[in-house]
């Protein structure tokens, strides 16, 4: 039984805060303690880089749980509060303001952080911010509100960096965004999405210019001047740093937990290490829809591994088997995303007639349906999503046949 025994979780983003909750529903009855560095109670991560970065509302209005819900679940919430080090042997984790807590338990859900990439002059530009934190967002818009000219560049062209630049075009900065890859979104999607959004953006009055490897920042009288490899110079009153995250792994590694792209758990999310789990953006977990070890930064995976871990620590044997699936939100355009497309042979793209920014991109493994990119087209992603989950054999002529009514039963091979 759990009622005298500890669980104490690192991390109070989707997953740490999931999963305390639905550990409690699972049945368990001693402590838990959540802890985390950010003194902000639990926040929604998505609308950072949307609505929360273009309104005027705090960030409380997008709290995961109001503080009551945490008090009547009897969930510890420690915030601003850092876990320093681990010693598995005693089973206690210390603090940063000097006291320790004991676990039987321990789940580690500490995320990512931003790259901040080693170029010349980084350190003293003026108003230069990743985006992955409240405070983040908070010093964003205090410079959006501050600075007269509003120049922005963001290096970086991945989703984050494109849904930023889309809120700040709407707060009416003048947008840059400069990309190493030979194109947009290189590493996550195919030429066709990069073209899409790429066009979205220029039409939107955004430059976005690829092959630009930043080189380095020269900073003046407050104003910063972006220097690329290829000789050409950018001035910035604001810049965005998006290139990519590092997984938070130090206290996993410090007390032997295997690190492999992240912490490496197994179908149950428990480490090599007993009695110590990792979920979310840190997790690097086995999905045996497409027979590979993947670690993934959605929140659909966070809230699907919270519950995971929780069945498992009270011994309901769970196993994690999901399709992931994400969103980007840009402007008038909805993105939906399911599946992974690593490794696809071919792609059909189905545009629907007459309506320029609905269409559908999916990709296929010879036969196998791997992943569906949705653009304005629910349905489409909903289909996908079903196929997938059930594999099924897509007839690629009907599909990307607009005078093809876009149901389930016109789109199999006969």
């Amino acid at each position: 039984m759990s009622e005298n025994k500890s669980c104490v979780v690192i991390g109070a983003s989707h997953a740490g805060v999931n999963f305390a909750f639905s550990l409690r529903k699972a049945g368990w009855k001693g402590e838990i303690h959540l802890f985390d560095s950010d003194p902000v109670l639990p926040y929604h991560r998505p609308p950072l880089s949307k609505a929360y970065l273009t309104s005027d509302n705090p960030i409380e209005s997008n709290a995961l749980k109001s503080q009551e819900a945490y008090n009547l679940a009897e969930i510890k919430l420690n915030l601003g509060v850092k876990v320093t080090a681990l010693d598995k042997d005693s089973k206690i984790a210390s603090l940063n303001n000097g006291t320790s807590q004991a676990y039987d338990k321990l789940v580690i859900a500490t995320g990512a952080s931003p790259i901040i990439p080693p170029i010349p002059g980084i350190e003293s530009a003026q108003h230069l911010y990743p985006l992955r934190t409240a405070k983040d967002v908070t010093n964003i818009k205090s410079a959006m509100q501050t600075i007269s000219e509003k120049r922005v560049v963001i290096i970086g062209a991945g989703y984050i960096g494109l849904e930023t630049a889309a809120s700040l075009k709407k707060l009416g900065a003048t947008v840059t965004i400069l990309e190493r890859e030979e194109r947009i979104l290189q590493r996550v999607t195919s030429p066709v999405m990069s073209e899409f959004f790429q066009k979205l953006h220029t039409d939107h009055d955004v430059d976005v210019l690829t092959s630009k490897n930043v080189s380095a920042i020269e900073t003046s009288d407050g104003v910063n001047t972006v220097k690329c490899a290829d000789g050409s110079e950018y001035t910035a009153d604001i810049i965005i740093v998006g290139v990519g995250v590092r997984v938070n792994s130090k206290l996993a590694e410090s007390i032997g937990v295997t690190i492999e792209n992240g912490i490496k758990v197994d179908e149950t999310t428990e480490t090599n290490v007993e009695s110590v789990y990792a979920i979310g953006d840190c997790s690097f977990h086995y999905n045996p829809r497409y027979d590979r070890f993947i670690r993934l930064e959605s929140v659909q995976n966070a809230v699907d591994q919270a519950k995971v871990t929780a069945a498992a620590i009270c011994d309901k044997s769970p196993v994690y088997d999901t399709i992931p699936w994400f969103w980007s939100d840009q402007y008038d355009i909805k993105l939906q995303m399911v599946g992974l497309s690593e490794g696809y042979t071919d792609i059909v793209v189905r545009q629907e007639e007459g309506e320029e920014t609905k269409f559908s991109v999916w990709y296929f493994k010879d036969k196998e349906l791997l992943a569906v990119d949705a653009v304005n087209n629910a349905k489409a992603y909903v289909i996908g999503t079903k196929f997938i989950k059930k594999p099924s054999i897509v007839d690629k002529e009907q599909l990307k046949d607009p005078s093809v009514l876009l149901k389930p039963a016109n789109l199999l091979k006969k």
